[in-house]
């Protein structure tokens, strides 16, 4: 069964949307499937709530205005970023944003939408088979975290996290943090379809980040039952850090992508004191699948 035919790239800014581009073009390649770019343009509108008290209406209005004329820019910014890149890739098709997309061959559309980006992304996250995002640090950092947490949190789906680098090779290495939690086995699924066509697969597994359920050899037996061969792995913090030491062990396989539960704590908990999610999300170098 296809395992990946939708993967969704919201662009809040151009970016680090480069290196994005390439992984998702990819990706598209790897299961032809569809590239679905999306842009959430915020309603100037919106602002009128949040203006302060004293401020006239002419006053408003101009600062609806200007929101406006920035919104208009960026998205017009965003908009030739895409038409550049498709131009430069004329093996994976340029097609309209609306279903039924081109089947069996590689293809990519961008839709502009109106409306919050922390609702906007994650109800089309829900019906694609992922979310491709940025990394971190693209553009307004602060929107660019919340379409990564509007996607972990409220569509049901995993987030695959962009390098800041471009990648230009397919995935051949897969690592597989394993904690044992609801968290690592919704990311382990999400990850199947990688790690089904990658030459190695490995569990990695650390005392000071297991928690109660599954251990790592369980794991590779369920891998097995997918015909997918995998070995593991025990890694161990460096300087107390596990999320060092967890990326530390990547570099050592040389993976090529990374997948774990995300949150397992609260996400104030990781805000406040760190946390493996946190550290990952700072310092990746490689795709990063990630659910919850």
């Amino acid at each position: 069964m296809k395992q990946v035919s939708k993967i969704l790239l919201p662009l809040s800014s151009t970016r680090n949307a480069e290196a994005a581009f390439i992984l998702g073009a990819n990706f598209a390649r790897r299961f032809s499937a569809h590239l679905a770019v999306l842009h959430v343009r915020s309603d100037g509108r919106d602002i009128a709530p949040l203006a302060g008290e004293g401020l006239t209406g002419g006053m408003v209005e101009e600062l609806i205005s200007s929101a406006e004329k920035e919104g208009g820019r960026r998205t017009r910014e965003i908009h030739q970023a895409f038409e550049n890149f498709a131009a430069r890739t004329p093996d994976i098709e340029s097609v309209p944003p609306r279903i039924p997309f081109p089947q069996g061959r590689p293809s990519m559309s961008f839709n502009v939408l109106r409306g919050a980006e922390n609702e906007v992304v994650p109800w089309h996250a829900r019906l694609s088979d992922f979310t491709l995002v940025p990394h971190l640090d693209s553009g307004d950092e602060i929107s660019s975290s919340e379409a990564l947490h509007a996607v972990l949190f409220d569509s049901g789906r995993p987030a695959v996290i962009a390098p800041r680098e471009p990648m230009t090779h397919m995935i051949k290495r897969v690592c597989i943090a394993w904690n044992g939690t609801a968290e690592a086995a919704s990311a382990l699924r999400g990850v199947l379809a990688w790690a089904s066509v990658a030459e190695r697969v490995r569990v990695l597994h650390c005392d000071d980040y297991q928690r109660r359920g599954p251990d790592a050899r369980e794991v590779v037996d369920y891998l097995s039952m997918h015909n997918i061969t995998a070995d593991r792995q025990e890694f161990l913090p460096i300087d107390r850090d596990i999320g060092r030491g967890l990326l530390g062990a990547c570099q050592d396989f040389g993976a090529d992508m990374l997948a774990m539960g995300a949150y397992s704590h609260s996400r104030l908990r990781q805000l406040i004191l760190g946390g493996v999610t946190r550290h990952v999300l700072e310092h990746n170098m490689l795709p990063i699948i990630m659910s919850r």
